[in-house]
């Protein structure tokens, strides 16, 4: 998978520096994983939220952080539409974002 943007989790993990590892390991796994649909992340990710438009929630440093990206499985593209804490995560609508 292409991911668009590391920048964002750099950014996160400068704020909040114990997520910087598990953030790293994920980038490095979603960069090789080869996703052709919801069922090959549930797969590999067993806590991950499939939601409807491609949009998939994955817990972070045990479900302090959320991550929600947006995929296109055809063109193996990643896109982070958000990372924040588990409180921030409740404020908005994941399934928009």
């Amino acid at each position: 998978m292409r991911i668009i943007a590391f920048k964002t989790l750099r950014e996160f993990y400068e704020k909040h520096p114990d997520a910087e590892q598990q953030l790293k390991f994920w980038f490095k796994e979603t960069k090789k994983a080869n996703w052709n649909s919801p069922n090959d992340i549930k797969k590999e990710n067993g806590s991950a939220s499939i939601l409807t438009d491609n949009r998939v929630v994955f817990n972070i440093k045990g479900n302090k952080y959320r991550l929600i990206v947006k995929l296109n499985f055809k063109y193996s593209r990643c896109w982070i539409r958000f990372i924040g804490t588990h409180a921030e995560y409740d404020k908005i609508d994941a399934t928009k974002i």
